[in-house]
């Protein structure tokens, strides 16, 4: 099967800086869109951001110009670098892939989840 494991959470005061990972692993023919969504209790979970296998990105309204999605294709990983990180970022991150498994079909995989939380 399939397997995305982030790694990078933490706690950070506000304006700082963090960096999440997420390697997905397994029966991987190709990943597709590769991405990053948050959820706080009792909310929806919201998208982040995502990047395509070609580097196509597309990000929330409330992260742009702080938050950078990128990937490495040959390792199967996202990354998301978190600058001047604010009190309201702060959730619970997942990563999210769209993938093509060697059992030929294509579906989405969620990781476990990696607490971000922005407090002083």
């Amino acid at each position: 099967q399939v397997q995305l494991v982030e790694s990078g959470g933490g706690l950070v005061q506000p304006g700082g800086s963090l960096r999440l990972s997420c390697a997905a692993s397994g029966s991987i023919r190709s990943v597709n869109a590769m991405g990053w969504y948050r959820q706080v209790l009792g909310k929806q979970r919201e998208l982040v951001a995502v990047i395509t296998s070609g580097g196509t990105t597309n990000y929330a309204d409330s992260v742009k110009g702080r938050f950078t999605v990128s990937r490495d294709n040959a390792k199967n990983t996202v990354y998301l670098q978190m600058n001047s990180l604010k009190p309201e970022d702060t959730a619970v991150y997942y990563c999210n892939a769209n993938i093509y498994t060697y059992f030929n079909f294509v579906r989405d995989y969620w990781g476990k989840g990696t607490l971000v939380t922005v407090s002083s």
